[in-house]
């Protein structure tokens, strides 16, 4: 076994053990009566409601929904991102057009915006998904534009002195050697899109895993609320992790164009 792989053992024994210590600390305090019940459940039974509400298919049915928007937005919010940010770094015009509205929407808090799309696109699905496309094209784009802007002028020119054209550079040049940066904002993005679909569902309704949190909550369903919320930062870990594992692959496969 080599060093990487002790080390990389160690790091996944160490988190375990991290994990398994908060969790009997908090069945201890439950199960001691250091807190009510009503605001810390015992672990155990919050595990038994987490099963009860996957058997009875209302936490997958939730998870579908707020995946779905979040996987909707996020797509949305790349498929604006990436090409804008791209253009930006090879024309002056464009980031002379886009730089001050960037700077001005990236910092603000996209969940302030909610009413308004609420307002223009109703309190379902095609409101939240929008609002996830917004939160998440200014990481992809800022991402996307450094990205672009630092590939190689020497490469660049190279490929100009032989006649390459400007869509041969772009799928020949730009994009593989930006591509892994592209895809660092990607997974920046990915937390951002989760945050938003369930924020917005908490304030908003309409279903998902936030809807169903904030429906339990107003009737004290404790188990319920800390087995959407375990929910939550199991799918967040999950599918950084999926990221990291396909970010891991992209040298590789940037190589090859």
């Amino acid at each position: 076994m080599t060093a990487k792989a002790v080390t990389q053992r160690g790091l996944y024994i160490r988190s375990l053990i991290s994990v398994l210590t908060i969790i009997v600390i908090w069945e201890a305090a439950a199960r001691a009566g250091l807190a009510p019940a009503l605001f810390l459940p015992p672990f155990t039974k919050v595990i038994a409601e987490w099963w009860a509400v996957c058997a009875d298919g209302s936490l997958p049915l939730d998870l579908g929904v707020s995946l779905s928007r979040a996987a909707a937005g996020l797509f949305l919010a790349t498929l604006i991102g990436v090409p804008l940010g791209i253009a930006m770094a090879r024309s002056r015009l464009l980031h002379w057009l886009f730089d001050p509205v960037i700077a001005l929407a990236f910092p603000s808090p996209k969940i302030a915006f909610l009413p308004i799309f609420i307002l223009w696109f109703g309190i379902y699905s095609l409101s939240k998904i929008l609002l996830i496309a917004f939160a998440c094209v200014f990481p992809i784009l800022i991402g996307s534009f450094a990205a672009a802007s630092s590939v190689s002028r020497v490469w660049i020119w190279s490929a100009a002195s032989l006649g390459t054209s400007n869509i041969a550079m772009l799928f020949r040049i730009v994009l593989p050697a930006a591509w892994p940066r592209i895809f660092a904002s990607l997974r920046v993005a990915l937390p951002v899109s989760l945050i938003t679909t369930f924020t917005a569902e908490m304030v908003s309704g309409g279903g998902g895993m936030g809807g169903t949190l904030m429906y339990s909550q107003r009737f004290f369903e404790s188990p319920t609320v800390f087995a959407y919320i375990l929910t939550m930062l199991g799918v967040g870990l999950l599918l950084d992790a999926l990221m990291l594992r396909i970010q891991a692959a992209l040298p590789a496969w940037s190589t090859a164009w």
